[in-house]
């Protein structure tokens, strides 16, 4: 049985919901994403732009020419002036992300060595290039 969701993204097996892809121009992003463009979804609160992203993501990963993951950084806010400490919540995330996306486990074991390697001003940097 379908309800509407007020709380995180969509699920559109369990939600009613317009599919994600349709709420947004797609050859539009495409195409900034092919020129190596930055872009900026703005929209207001609860209005499905995590529930896009990540189904943009999905879109990208099964296409098979990007690699993509959609990451939420809040967690490091905690660290306020301590980079250390945001950049290490930073590479966490994106760490466990890759594992439960792409079933790509290298980050989460080698984030550690990363940091400590790079230090934290290039860790993110060299987390990414890798």
């Amino acid at each position: 049985m379908s309800f509407f969701n007020t709380a995180g993204p969509v699920n559109c097996q369990d939600h009613y919901c317009l599919p994600p892809l349709s709420r947004f121009d797609l050859a539009e992003m495409l195409s900034l994403i092919t020129q190596k463009k930055y872009f900026v979804l703005h929209a207001p609160r609860q209005s499905g732009k995590t529930s896009s992203l990540l189904a943009l993501r999905d879109y990208l990963n099964r296409e098979g020419n990007y690699t993509a993951l959609y990451i939420n950084v809040e967690s490091g806010q905690s660290a306020r002036g301590d980079v250390g400490r945001g950049m290490k919540a930073a590479l966490t995330q994106i760490a466990y992300e890759a594992d439960i996306t792409l079933q790509d486990m290298f980050l989460l074991e080698n984030k550690a060595p990363i940091l400590d390697q790079n230090g934290e001003n290039a860790a993110l940097g060299v987390a990414l290039s890798l």
